[in-house]
């Protein structure tokens, strides 16, 4: 086991050192921010804190201990630990896939659960005069107390920190104005007329200066707790998500491998290999890590990586990557790689740092409470002191300062944004689209440029036979029958698609006999008394069958578009040239053009050949494209478009689009992909239609448009109220229904999000 301090990676060439740190406790974006400022005060540190991630990227100087980052981020009021060693991520990743919530979510959950058992009997006693039976309001006190004073502790608690440091944040204010309101009803319900039998709330729109004694606000301090959890519990689940692209591809690789030591097979975890081991690997099984093939021929399929979807011909002497799938024969590998130095290591490091370094986007309302909770804290301070000077006595002045809180506690600020999310988010899972949480939304807006991915995003990522050319005095269908039933005995792709298309074209297939495989050029059998051949030329020439010049000229031509051709031969003769390719989804051109009214400029982006690229992006209308590029490189290319001053968007569907996904201000993942591609977006379209993506930009425009209209108005009334509360003439029934108004405003304003089309 190593020691703490030995996880610390040394910058070669560098008196520094870079750490990342877990970090807990932090509650909203201030409080990155602020652990940042802490950071970048010592001496030659320099520090980033992502919100989303909760993690710390630091640079320290030779001599500064670890532990000494760690003291000052406690310092500050939060927690810090050091990174995990690779055995503690892998049993963290299986802790994470058992059942079971995180404990800070199931702590949330729980809260909002209390919350709204207890909270929704307080609002309608206060809001329905019907119901208000003698004594309500101790029932009332009764049910608001545990919401106030436990189930709003996280909020407490937050405010208490950022008090000792000096700060204010929408914590400060949700604490303030909720105990404020406690406190005065209990003031009323013990010392003034509020607690008398028979008390009742009647809805007076009158203005006038009044002592507030006969005035309870637990509705208010219940209704607020309860929205804002809310709001909470949903930012918190989204946020859980953000390392699970890591534990998807974490988990991706081979967990046994076959060793060979002594000529003896021996199964082992993957972690007991080490660099110049020779493993095994069978026809169907992962390649348990980077190495190079030292026996057997096989075609090993590595989409995943590459995006190519023709599986790649390895033998003797070439390199082959960890978790990838050997389609074909027996392999022996000798391993050149292990663990995090592995290809596969390098995309899980490429996603976290894609992820950490996204700009978080501050909520609006963050952003806003900056300004406003302190203005707010300075008026009522500056009410009270007034009144009293004025001479109207302390419960009135006291009054005109707890009304100012009160009216300035955002009950509708609480909804603005998860009810809005709740409706966006609803109406677009039911349209097949998934959106992961508010920064996405902010991202949506600003979008200019989209990024596709081609195979099995632009095109089905699947082999098809799309071309049959017969020479002179032979008919389509003999040749599709011979060579459909020949290929049908082999397991390469290629081998299924021109199966599969004879099939469907015939509706069957006879039976092979003497079938044979000769590694990397193609298959030979007897199929109804003919010796028939199919594969490369030249294993058709090793039997002296050259192809005409006819069906020579349309390979080449069947090349140059992109597709692999498959000679055919039999009876001494070449007689056919089959052409597979990846073919487009019929949508797509659909698609792009949608993509383009949305003022985006489509980009196809490939680790295929250009030839193959070019042809797919006339095909559908792109005009800029971006070929025979590596997992890492594609990462690069959003980099490089970011650096240009374009807002990119990406929309792919392979682990090798996970990196680009995550580097991306807009990460659209196929939900047809991997699991990691889909872990690594901020949207995910269930449907493998590529029109879904033009439908979840303007989903999240609008979901986006919505929540500032929410957050506007849930302002506005909060300001045009303050004024009135200072001046000591708000009559707190006009309080209360102003609040209600303004979130009954914002509910059915997201509720029209439900018409979405």
């Amino acid at each position: 086991m190593t020691s703490d301090t030995s996880r610390v990676e040394q910058v070669p060439g560098a008196a520094e050192h870079e750490i990342e740190l877990a970090i807990s406790g932090m509650t909203c974006a201030s409080c990155a921010m602020r652990i940042e400022r802490k950071l970048n005060k010592l001496d030659g540190v320099s520090a980033t804190v992502n919100y989303a991630t909760e993690k710390a990227t630091v640079s320290y100087p030779e001599g500064t201990q670890p532990d000494r980052l760690i003291e000052e981020i406690e310092a500050a009021g939060y927690s810090a630990a050091l990174p995990a060693t690779p055995a503690e991520r892998r049993a963290e990743a299986a802790a994470d896939a058992e059942p079971g919530e995180h404990d800070e979510l199931r702590s949330l959950r729980q809260r909002l659960i209390g919350s709204v058992v207890l909270a929704v009997p307080v609002i309608l006693l206060a809001m329905i005069p019907a119901l208000q039976f003698t004594y309500w309001q101790w029932i009332s006190l009764t049910l608001a107390a545990p919401v106030v004073v436990w189930a709003a502790w996280p909020f407490h608690k937050a405010a208490w920190t950022n008090l000792r440091h000096g700060s204010a944040t929408m914590d400060t204010l949700i604490s303030m104005g909720t105990l404020a309101a406690l406190l005065w009803s209990l003031y009323a319900l013990l010392f003034g007329s509020a607690g008398m039998p028979g008390m009742t709330h009647a809805f007076e729109l009158t203005i006038e200066r009044s002592s507030g004694e006969a005035n309870i606000y637990l509705e208010v301090a219940a209704g607020v707790t309860m929205f804002i959890l809310a709001g909470r519990y949903f930012e918190a689940r989204s946020k859980r998500r953000a390392g699970a692209a890591l534990r998807a591809l974490l988990e991706l690789g081979a967990k046994d491998v076959t060793l060979l030591r002594d000529g003896k097979e021996e199964r082992v975890p993957v972690d007991r290999l080490a660099v110049g081991d020779r493993f095994l690997v069978r026809p169907g099984e992962k390649i348990a890590t980077d190495g190079v093939v030292e026996e057997g021929s096989s075609a090993v399929d590595a989409s995943m990586l590459t995006g190519e979807s023709v599986p790649v011909e390895v033998s003797s002497g070439d390199q082959v990557v960890g978790a990838t799938v050997n389609a074909g024969g027996r392999l022996v590998v000798r391993a050149t790689r292990i663990g995090s130095d592995t290809q596969l290591a390098q995309m899980a490091k490429l996603v976290e740092q894609a992820q950490t370094g996204k700009a978080e986007v501050q909520r609006l309302a963050d952003r806003i409470s900056a300004v406003f909770v302190p203005i707010v804290i300075a008026l009522a301070v500056g009410t009270l002191a007034f009144w009293l000077g004025a001479g109207v006595g302390a419960s009135a002045a006291f009054t005109a300062a707890v009304a100012v809180l009160i009216i300035a506690c955002p009950c509708a600020l609480g909804l603005a944004t998860p009810t809005a999310l709740l409706v966006g988010t609803g109406r677009g899972a039911q349209l097949g689209i998934l959106i992961k949480g508010p920064e996405v939304l902010e991202s949506t807006r600003r979008i200019d440029t989209v990024v596709l991915d081609k195979t099995g995003t632009v095109t089905t990522g699947r082999m098809a036979l799309v071309g049959v050319h017969v020479a002179e005095g032979t008919d389509e269908e003999t040749a599709l029958r011979l060579a459909g039933t020949l290929e049908n005995a082999s397991e390469h792709p290629i081998a299924r698609a021109i199966a599969d298309g004879a099939r469907e074209r015939l509706g069957g297939l006879g039976e092979v006999e003497e079938f044979s495989n000769t590694e990397g050029l193609g298959v030979q059998g007897v199929v109804d008394g003919h010796a028939v051949i199919a594969g490369r030329t030249g294993l058709l020439e090793q039997w002296s069958l050259r192809l005409p010049a006819e069906l020579a000229e349309a390979k080449a031509e069947e090349e140059a578009r992109g597709r692999t051709a498959v000679a055919v031969g039999w009876d001494g003769a070449a007689r056919a040239v089959l052409a597979v390719a990846d073919t487009v989804k019929p949508t797509s051109a659909e698609a792009i053009a949608r993509l383009r009214e949305l003022g985006l400029t489509p980009v196809l982006l490939t680790g295929d050949n250009e030839t193959v690229a070019r042809s797919v992006a006339a095909e559908v209308g792109i005009s800029e494209v971006v070929a025979e590029v590596l997992p890492q490189d594609k990462v690069e290319v959003i980099k490089r478009l970011q650096g240009e001053g374009k807002v990119v968007a990406m929309v792919g569907d392979g682990i090798n689009d996970a990196g680009a996904l995550a580097q991306a201000d807009l990460g659209l993942a196929m939900g047809t992909g991997t699991d990691v591609a889909i872990e690594a977006s901020d949207l995910t379209l269930v449907r493998g239609d590529l029109r879904a993506a033009a439908d979840a930009i303007r989903l999240a425009r609008r979901t986006l448009r919505t929540i500032k209209g929410n957050l506007f108005w849930a302002f506005a009334y909060n300001v045009a109220a303050l004024p009135l509360a200072a001046a000591g003439l708000l009559n707190p029934m006009i309080a209360g229904a102003a609040m209600a108004f303004s979130s009954v405003f914002v509910v059915s304003n997201s509720l029209r999000l439900r018409g979405f089309r």
